[in-house]
């Protein structure tokens, strides 16, 4: 089985707004060795938003993603079929930190007309596990990092940055049986 640990980032804005505004801007993505759990492969790309062309100030400073990135990037329906050809057919499950990232999935294949895949079957929510095999309320992956002394690298709120922290503590939770 093939574990996918994915992380998206998507329009946001400092103001509140409907969730349902939001659409995904980058997918970050690892695949993990199945015996192993180590990364053998990544997959990234921007998205190109539909109906809120122009990232907000906070989205860009919070993301480091830049306007130009999405402004040439595929829509989601193209970015998204690329995503499942790196994936490929089998038994496969994602895995991501908390349960967002499933919902904007799910929202933007609604926006875009698309069904479900059948690789979107099975998933596991990581922080969920976290704080289950920790005994501790669920928290960011920053701070799951940090309690396990964990540095965290690279960019934090961009899709394969964060893809590759999480992988770090999946390879803990999935490859490490819990203790009794």
């Amino acid at each position: 089985m093939v574990h996918i640990v994915f992380d998206l980032e998507a329009t946001c804005w400092k103001e509140d707004r409907y969730t349902e505004r939001m659409e995904i801007i980058e997918i970050g993505a690892a695949r993990l060795d199945p015996v192993t759990f180590d990364v053998i492969s990544t997959f990234d790309t921007f998205v190109r938003p539909l109906n809120e062309t122009k990232l907000s100030d906070f989205c860009r400073e919070l993301t480091n993603i830049r306007q130009e990135d999405v402004d040439t990037a595929p829509l989601f329906p193209q970015a998204f079929g690329a995503f499942l050809d790196w994936i490929g057919e089998g038994e496969v499950v994602l895995c991501s930190w908390g349960a967002y990232d499933m919902k904007q999935l799910r929202m933007d294949l609604k926006r875009h007309g698309m069904m479900e895949p059948p690789q979107m079957r099975k998933h596991i929510n990581l922080k969920q596990l976290f704080a289950d095999r920790f005994k501790r309320k669920p928290c960011g992956m920053k701070r799951a990092l940090d309690s396990l002394k964990i540095p965290l690298e690279g960019v934090h709120h961009r899709g394969m940055d964060d893809a590759l922290n999480i992988s770090k503590l999946a390879k803990i939770l999935l490859l490490f049986p819990r203790p009794a």
